[in-house]
This record gives structure tokens, sequence and C-alpha cells, in this order.
């Protein structure tokens, strides 16, 4: 592969196809927290640019690597996205129908370290297979395409993020349950596409 227009646009389409989940999600957690800052704006949407930055590297070491491996490990995927995701949604559900109080319900929405980890994993997971697709660069082209895919990964989380809290100061209460039923249906959207298709 060389260094032209079109391994600059591929690395771009990849970034735009691989955030969206992410994209999704963004908004989901905004919806949830709609005073949410700028500041954690930023931290949020960074989080899910570096998970789509780390997985197509870790699958493109895996490729020159321990690809014996990686091909058995991909099969389960789907299955890992889907646990994650119906997990965290379900929670979200739950919480957003039996909350006794807006106060208690607040408190609990709030997006979490370890949740955003989580959601950071499950929305970048399938990149992993993007290790396959750049198994032919060489390791500072790997790293530029996973840093372009970082970059609008990030353009695209923060657009969803501003989405999603201007929605959510709208729909007040009901943006958990709506947030949750997001997520319910991008891991049985990542778990239909990695298994059936």
């Amino acid at each position: 592969m060389e260094w032209n227009l079109i391994f600059f646009l591929n690395s771009v389409l990849l970034g735009v196809g691989l955030a969206m989940d992410a994209f999704s999600v963004s908004i989901a957690n905004a919806l949830n927290e709609s005073t949410m800052k700028k500041s954690r704006m930023c931290f949020i949407a960074g989080v899910y640019a570096f998970f789509q930055f780390a997985m197509p590297m870790i699958g493109w070491i895996c490729v020159h690597t321990i690809v014996e491996y990686f091909s058995k490990f991909e099969v389960l995927i789907p299955w890992i996205a889907l646990a994650l995701l119906l997990w965290i949604g379900g929670k979200m559900i739950w919480e957003a129908v039996h909350g006794e109080e807006d106060e208690v319900t607040e408190v609990v929405a709030k997006l979490t370290f370890s949740t955003l980890m989580i959601q950071g994993v499950a929305t970048s997971i399938d990149a992993l297979s993007v290790g396959f697709t750049i198994a032919d660069y060489g390791l500072l082209m790997a790293l530029v395409a996973s840093l372009i895919i970082a970059g609008v990964t990030f353009a695209i989380c923060m657009t969803g993020l501003l989405i999603g809290k201007k929605v959510g100061d709208k729909l007040g209460a009901k943006a958990t349950l709506a947030g949750g039923i997001i997520l319910v249906g991008i891991g049985i959207e990542i778990f239909v596409k990695g298994v059936f298709f």
C-alpha cells in the first residue's frame, strides 16, 4: 500500500463506518445526562476514539503475530458486544421503569467510568477485524490509519453528544429509557451483522 489520497480516504471511511455505534451510544449517554459539561463530553468522545484507535492496532498486531488464535477469537466478537450492550442498556431501561424518585434515577443513570470503559470496548470490538483489512500496511501506515479512525470517531461522537444533550433537555425522565433502548438495539445490530452477515 502506498501513501496516497486513496489511503487517507479509506482510513476516513473506515473511521465513519466504525464510529456509528459509538455515535449512537454517545447520543444515548447525553440523553441521560443533559447537563454534561464540554470537558466531560471531550473525555467521553476521547475514550471512544482511544478504543477505535487501539482495536485496529491490536487486530493488526494479531494478524502479524498470532493470527491462528485471533481468527478463533473473532467468532466471539458479536457475542461479547451483545452481552455488554444488553447488560448496560437493560440496566438503564430497568432504572427508567422502576426508578422510585427522580433524584435517585438521575444519580444511578449517570455514566460511570467503568460503564464508559465497557461501552468503549463494546462499540469498538468489531474494529479488531480491521486488523485484517490493514494487514498489508506497514507499522507506520497502520498507526496513521488508526489515528485517522480515532480522529473521525472523536468528531462523530462529539456530534452525537451534542445532539443527545439537546434532545435530552426536551425528553427529561424518558431520556434514560430511550438511551437504554438505543443501547440494546445497537447490541442486537452488532450481533446480527457479526453472526449472520
